[in-house]
């Protein structure tokens, strides 16, 4: 068994020009206190060089030759190439190096003054590492990651460590060297470095693994992403890519609608190969092989595909809606919805989590699912409003539809933010600080999560409430798959801090977009009525966004709300409209997709006139009596409006004496403000000076 395994592994290491030695092959690890093993029990034997050395087998002698502190810069304040374990690892003559500095280098005292000889004493050392080998195989690695913890984190060594990064990765190609991406494979593990410079046990099996995959090839053969499975959507009038992991160097062969395409993986496993974009229709198979396994998936169309994602009012099952149970008792099988719920492996109800549980949520192995066709038994459990989207799509555009469900209930929007976008906005870094303590997340959620971690011995233990950690776990795993645009249910877990919520939503929209690559639609909800009183604050802030990013809709949803009720259960309405902002804006259906927009308030004698856009008349909902204005006068306090509907404006009176400066409707935390156009489509709730 072990002479096979020996074998398999020489195999691997051809394609690297890693040829087998007649000698055992050496293997040295030069770098800083990671690579020494700072801060583990035992370095001996948790140490990655060790770690690897277990991997690698008895043919290979790896030696750590990690220093702690110590700088590549010759003149930086430790510098590597002047210490005792830079002279033994020359004396080892390696066969291979493994080169891991440049953390210690975003030190004050090093980067701002000496950046400029970071490539030449990089270069140095390789060329050193060559005079004593000169068939030596060289790897260089991009760093392990300092998290926003660190002392200096805002100082000067975020920006300096991603410079260094960027310069590494220079350094690599110009020095003939392999690159090793440490950064790719632990900036998503924040919980496995405890003083946020220095991996824990399992963080340096993670590297010795990387390391691992990068030396041999070994990626463990041929593998798919999740998304890929039978019944899936894949996205028209995209070009259509396959991509997904196997052994390095190895041929792949991709066959999908009787084309074949063939593509030879890279030396991290990666492999991809892209069929000319298509009109909707199927349904098509796709067959890939590499290797001796072969991977079919059958029953796939080319459609449109929409991320439905947010909080619990987007994962509000349609079983529970109102309308739930009559939709589901007269459903059939809808071969045009296909179904992609990612289901979540623990719910953050008010119970604490088992250690098989927290440890699952620390691995990001929270969210798993599979597309299957829309019956009463898959569309039972998804998303009620995500269904009947879809659905209306379906119906309206003759295009099959795939709804990726990606939500958590009482999830925070910073929950679904990239690590690296938050690091670098400067309101939004703070936020990432003790998340658990912060004021910056709402009570009700640090304390939900205070409940499921109460078992927890990880002080930096995740959870999905937690800034980045939806994005890592989820979004993470979908951006390379093209969708047609996304639908949002956010904001009830944001709700305490109105004016950071204007600033983050737009953050996550673009930092999405970015992601993707493409300026996808993006139709969001906006809150309904209950008794909580910034509720129609947060409301007017979300009608406000819509002047702030593009392509974007906004859902009204105030009029389907409940006074007690977070979780209103008329979803149909609010998917339906969200449908209708689609099939106008996307589609470009002539539909009306909004309710009255407010234009402006004008003051005439003694009334106030208000002008809207997007309605042909002004009515309200069942012909009752016009509800919900308010006017604030100059001191601030909130009179009662008497209004009235004259043709497509609306008529305020002014009270006697008073000066008026503000008119607000749909202004109490639960309305029944009931302002609709022609469509009957209720206005949104709205504040707006005198002109």
């Amino acid at each position: 068994m072990y002479s096979k395994r020996l074998i398999f592994l020489l195999v691997l290491l051809l394609p690297f020009g890693l040829f087998s030695y007649s000698q055992t092959v050496k293997v040295a690890c030069i770098g800083n206190s990671v690579t020494f093993g700072y801060g583990l029990k035992d370095p001996a034997t948790e140490s990655y060089p060790s770690v690897l050395q277990g991997l690698l087998g008895q043919k290979y002698e790896v030696k750590n030759f990690g220093l702690s502190g110590a700088t590549l810069l010759k003149k930086g304040h430790r510098p590597y190439f002047k210490t005792k374990q830079f002279e033994d690892a020359m004396a080892f003559n390696p066969d291979i190096a493994i080169v891991h500095l440049g953390l210690n280098d975003t030190d004050p005292r090093d980067w701002p003054e000496f950046k400029g000889d970071f490539e030449a004493d990089y270069a140095w050392l390789l060329d050193t590492l060559r005079k004593q080998n000169p068939k030596v195989k060289l790897f260089v690695c991009k760093l392990t990651p300092i998290f926003n913890g660190h002392p200096r984190f805002k100082s000067g060594t975020r920006d300096w460590y991603w410079q260094i990064q960027e310069r590494i990765v220079e350094i690599a190609k110009n020095n003939n060297a392999g690159l090793i991406n440490l950064t790719a494979a632990l900036y998503n593990r924040p919980d496995l470095f405890a003083d946020n410079l220095h991996p824990d046990k399992e963080g340096a099996a993670i590297i010795a693994k990387t390391v691992y995959g990068n030396l041999t090839g070994n990626y463990g053969g041929l593998k798919l992403p999740e998304i890929f499975t039978d019944h899936m959507v894949i996205q028209r009038n995209k070009p259509i890519k396959i991509y997904g992991i196997t052994n390095s160097n190895e041929q792949v062969k991709v066959v999908f609608n009787h084309k074949s395409l063939n593509a030879m993986a890279d030396g991290y496993g990666k492999w991809k190969v892209q069929f000319p974009e298509m009109q909707h229709g199927g349904p098509y198979e796709l067959t890939v092989q590499s290797g001796n396994k072969t991977i079919s998936l059958t029953d796939i169309l080319i459609g449109d595909v929409w991320l439905c994602s947010g909080q619990s009012n987007m994962s509000f099952p349609l079983s529970a809606a109102k309308t739930g149970k009559s939709e589901l008792a007269g459903m059939k099988l809808d071969k045009n919805i296909r179904l992609f719920k990612l289901s979540q492996y623990a719910e953050t109800n008010d119970a604490a989590w088992d250690a098989q549980t927290l440890q699952q949520v620390n691995q990001l192995n929270y969210f798993s699912g599979k597309w299957s066709a829309a019956t009463s038994e898959t569309a039972a459990d998804f998303s009620a409003v995500g269904y009947y989207f879809g659905k209306k799509i379906v119906a309206e555009s003759g295009v099959p539809v795939g709804l990726i469900q990606l939500a958590v209930g009482g999830s925070t929007i910073e929950s679904w933010i990239d690590r690296y976008t938050m690091e670098h906005d400067e309101q939004l870094v703070d936020v990432l600080t003790d998340w658990r303590k912060s004021d910056f997340i709402q009570e009700w959620a640090r304390g939900r999560a205070d409940v499921n971690l109460k078992e927890a011995t990880n002080p930096k233990q995740r959870h999905p409430y937690e800034p980045i950690y939806n994005y890592e776990a989820g979004v993470a795993k979908l951006t390379d798959f093209p969708i047609k645009g996304v639908i949002w249910y956010q904001g009830e877990s944001n709700a305490q801090n109105v004016d950071l919520y204007e600033h983050t939503m737009p953050v996550l929209v673009d930092s999405w977009r970015k992601k993707w690559g493409y300026n996808f639609p993006f139709y969001y909800v906006q809150l309904s009525s209950i008794d909580r009183q910034s509720w129609p604050y947060f409301r007017d802030a979300q009608r406000k966004l819509l002047q702030v990013i593009p392509n974007s809709g906004m859902a009204v949803s105030s009029d389907v709300g409940d006074s007690l009720n977070v979780h209103p259960n008329r979803k149909m309405e609010v998917g339906q409209r969200l449908a209708l902002l689609a099939l106008k804006n996307t589609y470009h259906k002539l539909v009306t997709a909004n309710g009255p927009v407010i234009l402006n308030a004008k003051k005439e004698n003694n009334n106030i006139v208000l002008s809207f856009t997007n309605a042909r008349s002004l009515s309200t909902q069942g012909g009752t009596a016009l509800v919900g204005f308010q006017l604030i006068n100059k001191k601030g306090y909130c009179l009662p409006a008497e209004a009235s509907i004259v043709k497509k404006q609306i008529i305020l009176k002014i009270p006697k004496g008073e000066i008026v400066r503000e008119v607000q409707y749909a202004y109490q935390p639960f309305t029944r403000a009931n302002l609709v156009n022609e469509a009957g489509l209720p206005a949104s709730t709205f504040s707006i000076p005198l002109n």
